[in-house]
């Protein structure tokens, strides 16, 4: 299973300091957190995007690309690449690109976004946010996995005779995530393409989550990619540790009331009560980690928000620390341990798609209808060999 750390990037003051660091103290920072992460023996980090104020990461694949030639093993990705209001041409290019400059150890996160004004921005419209997340991201698989295309839509110039360069390293795009937080169509995108479904529940009750993640898995059973248990599934979480609860809620609390996005709402009480954020030991961070598989199934990324709400660096470096040496290592084998044989332990990597060979499902642009025919080519050789059964055991058959 993986485990890693998402960042939103956010530029928030230091409600204990007063002090807000500017955006090239935030970004070198956040430089510095993805190091730590792959020090402790973290899989995974994450940067989202973001185009407003106060958030800083607006162009991921030049962040990730930084990283790559700084890190050895940690794998980059994105805790959202913007399906919707980025060019999927610009994104086939950007993302095959950071493959090969970091070997394959990328995938990425897609997403639609939330801030209204940041589609005009774009020349899009938010209220088309799911029809342009749909068409953007077919036209993306094509790009990855057709020589010459030739396409049309409603949503960008068309497309004829056009090649994507650098093609996919190897030949193998990135693995997909689709990340969502409320959108069944973006649960349902994800399975028809047999992509992972990132349910970033940091905010959501885990009854919000078991609905949309079990809808994903039914879907993917249902497009004929694997039994439902065996989707590939993503979730996120937010916590803070100290010696003791009482500590650790001292500390954070703070930051918690001033946060950009939840901030003065809910008491850190009420918001640990219903979210999947945990302020308290090691100890209760492990047992309320290991507790979303009992509704959101056997599951194979975990992905940390830590390092928001103005949280200056040393606390941040101090708690992935903590998280890397106390934390996962328990998290890994008890999520093994629960884990049935057929069920991935991990997603996707390059090295696993490409051992698949040319023929797997990631090389379909779309390998739900793959999936469909060779089960119609299936049905079809079953009722013959059916049918030959009958003509053999016929009277006078042969005479």
């Amino acid at each position: 299973m993986q485990f890693g750390i998402m960042s939103v990037g956010d530029v928030t003051r230091d409600p204990t300091t007063g002090k807000t660091p500017s955006e090239h103290e935030r970004l070198m920072a956040i430089m510095q957190i993805a190091r730590k992460a792959e020090e402790v023996g973290l899989d995974i980090f994450a940067t989202g995007e973001h185009h407003n104020p106060p958030f800083v990461p607006s162009s991921p694949t030049t962040m990730l690309g930084f990283l790559a030639a700084q890190t050895d093993r940690i794998i980059l990705s994105t805790s959202t690449t913007l399906i919707t209001t980025n060019d999927p041409v610009k994104i086939a290019e950007d993302y095959a690109m950071l493959q090969h400059l970091s070997g394959g150890r990328n995938d990425l996160m897609l997403g639609r976004g939330n801030t209204g004004p940041v589609y005009p921005w774009f020349g899009y419209d938010i209220r088309k946010g799911v029809s342009l997340a749909i068409e953007h991201y077919h036209l993306l698989r094509k790009l990855w996995r057709e020589e010459i295309v030739n396409w049309e839509g409603e949503f960008r110039t068309p497309l004829h005779g056009y090649t994507s360069t650098p093609a996919p390293l190897d030949g193998v795009p990135p693995f997909v995530w689709h990340g969502s937080i409320r959108t069944p169509e973006i649960a349902e995108q994800a399975a028809y393409y047999a992509d992972g479904f990132f349910h970033n529940n940091i905010f959501w009750d885990k009854e919000h989550t078991e609905q949309m993640v079990r809808l994903y898995r039914e879907r993917f059973e249902h497009y004929g990619h694997g039994a439902a248990e065996q989707a590939i599934v993503g979730l996120g979480g937010q916590v803070f540790m100290a010696e003791t609860e009482g500590e650790a809620k001292r500390i954070f609390r703070p930051y918690f009331d001033n946060a950009p996005v939840y901030g003065h709402g809910p008491s850190l009480e009420e918001f640990t009560s219903t979210t999947p954020l945990t302020v308290g030991t090691p100890e209760q961070v492990i047992e309320r980690t290991l507790s979303f598989a009992d509704y959101a199934g056997d599951y194979q990324r975990q992905l940390f928000l830590m390092d928001h709400a103005g949280l200056p660096l040393e606390i941040v470096l101090e708690q992935i620390e903590i998280l890397g040496r106390e934390v996962v290592p328990v998290l890994r084998r008890e999520f093994e341990a629960r884990r049935p044989a057929h069920v991935p332990s991990d997603p996707p990597t390059h090295a696993s798609m490409v051992a698949e060979g040319p023929d797997a499902p990631i090389h379909f642009v779309e390998p739900a209808r793959a999936a469909e025919e060779r089960a119609e080519r299936a049905a079809a050789a079953a009722e013959a060999e059916r049918l030959e059964r009958v003509r053999i055991e016929l009277p006078g058959h042969g005479s």
